[in-house]
């Protein structure tokens, strides 16, 4: 039972600092889900929306700050 207390804490804590990192872009105005290239489709009735180079993007930057953190914590 202990096992399962101290993973959804630690689920807890990462979605909180998600939120607080995604609170802070959205304060600093980076145009992340209106880039070029981001897919966005509107008719009667629903809208499609598809953030392809934001997304891109993201992905981009996790990448490289997860394996920079990987290098160093291997050390």
């Amino acid at each position: 039972m202990m096992t399962l207390a101290r993973w959804m804490m630690a689920l807890g804590g990462l979605l909180l600092l998600t939120g607080a990192g995604l609170y802070l872009l959205a304060r600093l105005n980076l145009p992340l889900g209106r880039l070029p290239g981001d897919i966005r489709i509107e008719g009667d009735g629903f809208v499609l929306y598809v953030p392809l180079v934001s997304m891109l993007l993201v992905s981009l930057v996790l990448t490289v700050v997860l394996n920079l953190l990987a290098r160093l914590l291997a050390k």
